[in-house]
């Protein structure tokens, strides 16, 4: 008998297979004591345990295919510096010692102490972390009681007969690590479904870097779908098809093929301008995280680079204090992405450290930090410490006087902050000077718009920038204090409410009455569902995930701005955001 369920689209795409059930729950931590003669022994296993989750850790990331984009690695990266962790490691060990117990109860209290601290804060990267937290330990707690993985065929990856059992089916699950997620993409697995989730956990933004179809947020699932039935998962719509009548598995492979062949003539516009019906231009540019990241943006189209987060060159090379990137070495890393360029323009975004983006030498190992992403991180970071921020600004001014280069500061909240910044830059300018070396004098300066007071000030700080970049995630998150992650509130995530959408029209009010560029990067930007309003909004910049710019450009191409900025000023004069959502939907429909 067939059957429907709902949950929450976060990766688009429409396919057919076998449920494959999957039960993560660990049998119950139980505590037991132990000899104080064996104490030693217990820690080894701990020791030994955690290297072998480690090694868990590594063998996803060698098996992950060498053109994925390093943004998606880094969730196996954030993992294993959290194995590392003395918060973590040092104080289980400790409780070992001191309460003579069994090493998993020792770390299943030392987690529950931390997961306590952060029950009690409200911050959206908090949830984040905390999922972070609880899959590290698991992994960890099913090495020391040697439960399998989601992938317990390791062994056979050489004989190539590594993930058989799953190709072409859909998993079902309470939930998956960012781990779990990648090796489904080496399993060929045709997509999942969790119970639990919202649209931008670590989970959902990989399924769609990886163009898995995915619906999170399920509650129960693993009650109603039994193993091996046949399912229709529709990202699209979040719609769940339990056994489904021939009528229905047939009218959703028709549109599987049209799907595919979509795609396929989505790379006919390759190398192709972005460009409106009625001749205006728009300028469509790639996200990157590190200089290696350009390869797989060219094998979307030949464009220019909106955002360089620079964060992960400092993150990927900070062992130890003195490992931090040194001037001479940013400088060459940064102009190695410029020459892969070829001439098109590179936007060079500050560190953005703090939060849930880390060094591993100012890890706090004491009290863990309350409300990190409303702490010291990115701008307000770099200039309470210029010794990291100095050589960075050196860096990317030496870039710039080889080529098309430019600057961004993150998380500015107010003018003086940008002055402060901007007297540093004038700082390095004279150092650079007197060392004669190359560098751009005139460099482009902009700043990114993701404070809600940044984009109520947007008039005055373009005043004194050549560009803004609203930087979506956090602009929303902090619009509208709610935890995106959570599936309970994820109802909340909504780029469409009429706060948010003012805020942004103000930034592009402000970049316009003050006669320069704004960008827009993140989430939004990439979401197709919104380019048509955010067109009509007089947007004529995007910086997108690589594998979303010809989608993007496609709407562009078939766009026309004079219609598209009438239906934007009725939806802007609108106050209900489920109006609000409606005439999108409709805006979407009329003009696709």
């Amino acid at each position: 008998m067939s059957s429907t369920l709902q949950g929450i689209g976060v990766s688009k795409g429409i396919c057919i297979g076998q449920a494959y059930v999957y039960y993560r729950e660990l049998p119950e931590v139980l505590e037991y004591s132990i000899s104080k003669y064996d104490i030693d022994k217990e820690v080894k296993r701990f020791e030994d345990a955690r290297a072998r989750a480690q090694q868990q850790l590594e063998n996803v990331k060698n098996i992950i295919s060498s053109d994925t984009p390093h943004d998606i690695t880094l969730f196996i990266d954030t993992h294993l510096l959290m194995l590392d962790d003395p918060v973590l490691f040092e104080d289980t060990v400790s409780h070992i010692r001191a309460r003579l117990c069994n090493a998993e109860w020792a770390l299943q209290a030392q987690v529950d102490r931390i997961l306590s601290v952060f029950d009690e804060m409200d911050d959206p990267y908090l949830k984040t972390r905390k999922d972070d937290i609880i899959h590290v330990t698991e992994r960890i707690q099913r090495c020391l009681m040697n439960e399998p993985e989601l992938n317990h065929e390791h062994e056979k990856l050489e004989s190539g007969k590594f993930g058989a059992h799953l190709k072409g089916r859909i998993i079902v699950t309470d939930d998956l690590t960012p781990a779990d997620t990648l090796l489904m993409q080496h399993q060929k697995i045709a997509g999942f479904i969790t119970e639990y989730g919202g649209p931008l956990s670590h989970t959902a933004i990989l399924a769609r870097n990886l163009g898995i179809p995915a619906i999170v947020g399920v509650h129960n699932a693993k009650r109603f779908i039994q193993a091996n039935e046949l399912l229709i998962l529709d990202g699209n719509t979040g719609e769940i098809h339990i056994n489904p009548a021939k009528k229905e598995l047939s009218l959703s492979k028709s549109l599987i093929r049209d799907e595919r062949q979509r795609r396929k003539n989505l790379f006919d516009l390759k190398n192709k301008p972005a460009q409106t019906t009625d001749g205006l231009k728009i300028n469509l540019y790639g996200n990157i995280d590190r200089a290696e990241d350009v390869r797989t943006l060219r094998q979307y189209d030949h464009t220019g680079v909106g955002l360089y987060r620079t964060e992960m060159l400092f993150i990927d090379h900070n062992d130890s204090p003195s490992d931090l990137p040194s001037e001479e070495k940013q400088f060459e890393t940064y102009r190695r992405a410029l020459r892969s360029l070829k001439g098109h323009p590179l936007t060079i975004r500050t560190t953005d450290l703090g939060a849930d983006k880390e060094l591993v030498n100012t890890t706090q190992h004491g009290p863990l930090v309350h409300n990190p992403a409303l702490g010291l991180r990115a701008i307000r970071r770099c200039l309470k410490d210029p010794s990291i921020f100095l050589p960075q600004i050196k860096a990317i001014l030496r870039t710039a006087g080889y080529g098309p280069a430019c600057m961004m500061i993150p998380m500015i909240s107010c003018v003086s902050e940008l002055d402060q910044t901007l007297e540093l830059i004038e700082q390095s300018k004279v150092e650079l000077k007197a060392r004669r070396v190359r560098f751009d004098q005139h460099i482009k300066i902009g700043a990114m718009i993701e404070v809600p007071a940044a984009a109520l000030a947007a008039d005055s700080l373009a005043s004194k920038l050549d560009f803004l970049s609203i930087g979506t995630n956090d602009l929303i998150q902090y619009t509208l204090a709610f935890d995106r992650i959570d599936d309970e509130v994820s109802y909340l995530y909504n780029p469409l409410n009429p706060a948010v959408l003012k805020l942004i029209q103000m930034t592009l009010n402000a970049g316009e009455s003050q006669g320069i560029p704004v960008s827009m990067c993140g989430e939004m930007a990439s979401d197709t569902q919104y380019t048509r309003l955010l067109l009509g909004m007089g947007l004529q910049y995007f910086s997108v995930q690589a594998n979303s710019l010809l989608e993007i450009k496609r709407i562009i191409n078939r766009s026309e701005i004079a219609q598209l900025r009438k239906q934007s000023e009725i939806i802007m004069s609108l106050s209900d955001p489920q109006e609000i959502i409606q005439a999108v939907d409709e805006m979407n429909r009329r003009f696709s």
